[in-house]
């Protein structure tokens, strides 16, 4: 799936994704592939898969878009 970053809460260590269709999808800094967590942003492109944790879809094996 694509999307973009909506929201990066730092101290945290997670955010979410708005995808394509406007849907908000939580990521954990830990299903980050490739990207560093620190240095991503609101609007930065990327590609994801998407799984169904215990509170709700989730975004896994999150890349920057295009790799």
């Amino acid at each position: 799936m694509q999307g973009t970053i909506k929201r990066v809460v730092r101290d945290r260590g997670f955010g979410f994704i708005k995808t394509s269709d406007g849907q908000e999808v939580f990521f954990h800094r830990s299903g980050l592939r490739g990207l560093n967590f620190d240095s991503l942003h609101e609007g930065q492109p990327v590609e994801f898969e998407m799984r169904q944790g215990d509170k709700g879809p989730r975004a896994e094996n999150v890349r920057g878009s295009g790799e």
